[in-house]
């Protein structure tokens, strides 16, 4: 049997990014957070409770990343350029929360609110560059000859900055649903109350997506309100709102679990919904997976290194999340 390549590998990709988004979403959400609480010991508290994982998280970010430039090398050429500003934008954010991580322990008193801030900034400058990324593809991108044919701020649009909003909101919300998870006490229940108010905001975000995309394009219309693309499309948004309500509820209690598991059924969800306006495009709406595809023999040898590769990052990733389990107190420190 004749294995598609590359569907399997447009796969692991959706895979690996979505990974990242939702390890490395409550990460960069508790760093959004920072402004929330003015007591250096709770802002200790939430770097602690992320501390060990952190970097491990951003592993996926390069396996998405370093996946697009060797299996789908066109898709790669044409995307970059249209998101260049972004990309650094992110990455130079980044650089910064990471020095903070680091630095915020080892400063003195007088120093902290710098590093407070660095990792503030850092967190919500890749957050919001992410979704101008998102943003900048679900439009659609200017293609010409196999080449990038659009301008230098193609990637500024009302649209993607409105998803740039909407991303900082979505990690806003898996950030304090996070700490719902390991904090106790007062603390908790300070992060009990922000995630109400970030949920509510996410979800008006979704409501204004869900609105917009379909005028977006022709195709994304017609996968959500014609026949028979919308047997296959309803069941998302039904189960969204089953799933909000389920958060909902779990936040009015004093549920410590629920509110996070139910934060990442509502990012897979919104994730596949995204997936259907896509699919099967690479570069949406000019290349499909298999245009943009390398050779099936490099494909062949990448799956290979693949294979072998992302079972150990799991395992890995595994093996961190339940060594640090549980509630984080305010003896304990990583650092």
């Amino acid at each position: 049997m004749m294995l598609d390549y590359p569907l399997i590998w447009g796969f692991l990709i959706a895979v690996a990014i979505f990974a990242y988004v939702v390890l490395d979403g409550f990460d960069l959400g508790i760093g959004i957070l920072y402004p929330t609480t003015k007591d250096a010991d709770e802002r200790t508290l939430m770097m602690n409770s992320v501390a060990p994982v952190w970097d491990g998280n951003e592993t996926w970010l390069i396996l998405g990343g370093g996946g697009l430039f060797a299996v789908f090398p066109l898709a790669y050429s044409v995307i970059m350029p249209a998101v260049y500003a972004p990309i650094i934008g992110m990455l130079i954010g980044l650089i910064f929360r990471g020095v903070a991580f680091e630095f915020r322990f080892k400063s003195s008193v007088e120093r902290r609110p710098f590093w407070d801030l660095s990792f503030f900034a850092g967190s919500i400058v890749a957050a919001f560059c992410q979704g101008l990324v998102l943003g900048t593809l679900v439009q659609g991108i200017e293609v010409v000859d196999r080449t990038y044919a659009g301008g230098w701020w193609d990637w500024l649009t009302p649209f993607s900055v409105m998803t740039g909003f909407a991303v900082v909101s979505g990690y806003a919300l898996l950030g304090s649903t996070w700490l719902v998870m390991k904090l106790e006490g007062v603390p908790q229940a300070h992060f009990r109350r922000v995630s109400k108010y970030a949920a509510l905001l996410l979800i008006a975000f979704l409501l204004l997506v869900s609105i917009w995309m379909p005028f977006i394009n022709e195709s994304i219309m017609e996968k959500w309100f014609s026949f028979p693309y919308l047997l296959y499309t309803f069941p998302v948004p039904l189960l969204v709102a089953i799933t909000t309500l389920i958060l909902w509820r779990a936040l009015m209690s004093d549920a410590d679990y629920t509110p996070f598991l139910a934060s990442l059924v509502l990012f897979l969800l919104t994730y596949v919904g995204l997936g259907i306006n896509i699919f099967p495009y690479v570069v949406p709406h000019v290349y499909t997976l298999w245009e943009a595809a390398a050779p099936d023999s490099s494909l062949k040898f990448l799956l290979v290194g693949a294979v072998i590769l992302i079972p150990m990052i799991l395992a890995y990733t595994a093996y961190a999340y339940y060594v640090f389990r549980g509630k984080i107190k305010s003896t304990e420190g990583y650092h």
